[in-house]
């Protein structure tokens, strides 16, 4: 809880320090001129997530807190665009970012469902001034973008670790895949794999493709469970924990299944109340929402930015459960 304290203090002295720059003409334009902005105008930034999903609310909850620090700080109108695809489909999110560019907005903050299947579009929007800004991506190489987020395969050793230590190193473990053309989903898959191979007694099936979808995600788990009742442990890529647990519950299989999830959605941190889901690493959507915002401003005032911002990852137990709902609630 300390980091994330820090991070919101980090913040708040940086958008302190550009206000004052900003009001007395400092910083830069994003326009290929180099002319200075001068006063600070009001401001709109796009969020456009993979899909619709409780992950990407509580993103943009902290882009909101984001807008309203810039606000009271600069003294001009900063809006959020929340606009979130039906579903996770590359053909869905590159519409919704035609219509987002179409706006002009001061900058688009996206996380890609398929960065290679909207690479044209975004070095268009980038070709119009307009600056995008990645969260809960690994920035693509030599594409220069700048991304906040974590290190998805460190968040998913961390999963693995966290399972072992519940399980052992024998036994069955399924793994579930996202939406497998999302850079963070497959990172964090190829992680999981990469990671459970150091156990040589430990056997790894398919555990399903949930899309980003926790209907999904609960269907498919129930199907693998079905077929697989000596199965030991459950490994997830996304905030689709919940759909997992459920189904975990509806076979009766809590005592046999170690299940160790993604993120801090009240709906994952109540299962690990009641001990179906043994324990969760959080990737802070908040935290990115609020960030991302920040690195976008910063483009759009033609300042320098670094490759990536790590936000940092949350590791949720037992021991700390009811600290982290108490804290999620409270959001």
């Amino acid at each position: 809880m300390k980091k994330k304290i820090l991070a919101v203090l980090l913040s708040a002295a940086m958008v302190a320090a550009m206000a004052m720059g900003c009001s007395s003409g400092g910083g830069s334009s994003a326009k290929s001129d180099g002319e200075s902005k001068g006063k600070a105008e009001d401001m709109t930034f796009v969020v456009v997530p993979k899909c619709v999903h409780a992950w990407f609310d509580e993103v943009n909850k902290g882009a909101q807190k984001e807008a309203d620090l810039l606000s009271e700080q600069l003294g001009v109108d900063v809006k959020i665009d929340y606009r979130a695809p039906e579903s996770a489909e590359v053909s869905a999110q590159n519409s919704t970012l035609e219509q987002a560019a179409a706006t002009n907005p001061t900058a688009i903050l996206l996380d890609p469902v398929d960065y290679d299947g909207s690479a044209d579009i975004i070095k268009e929007i980038q070709d119009r001034d307009i600056p995008v800004i990645l969260f809960d991506a690994p920035t693509p190489e030599g594409s220069g973008l700048t991304s906040v987020g974590n290190d998805f395969a460190e968040q998913a050793t961390i999963a693995v670790d966290m399972l072992v230590e519940k399980m052992g190193t024998k036994g069955k473990v399924a793994v579930m895949q996202g939406a497998p053309t999302a850079p963070n989903h497959a990172e964090r898959y190829q992680a999981h794999l990469d990671a459970l191979a150091k156990y040589p007694d430990i056997q790894v099936i398919d555990g399903g493709i949930d899309n980003d979808n926790v209907e999904t995600a609960q269907s498919q788990a129930a199907a693998v469970l079905a077929a697989n009742p000596d199965l030991t442990g459950y490994l997830n890529c996304d905030a689709c924990g919940s759909g997992v647990a459920a189904a975990i519950e509806e076979k009766g299989m809590q005592d046999k299944v170690t299940f160790v999830a993604m993120d801090n959605l009240i709906e994952i941190l109540d299962y690990v109340k009641t001990g179906t889901i043994t324990a969760t690493s959080s990737t802070l959507p908040q935290e990115q929402g609020m960030y991302a915002v920040l690195m976008a401003y910063q483009a759009a005032q033609g300042m320098p930015l670094p490759a990536n911002v790590d936000t940092g990852i949350g590791r949720i137990t037992a021991d700390n459960i009811d600290e982290w709902i108490e804290t999620v609630s409270a959001k």
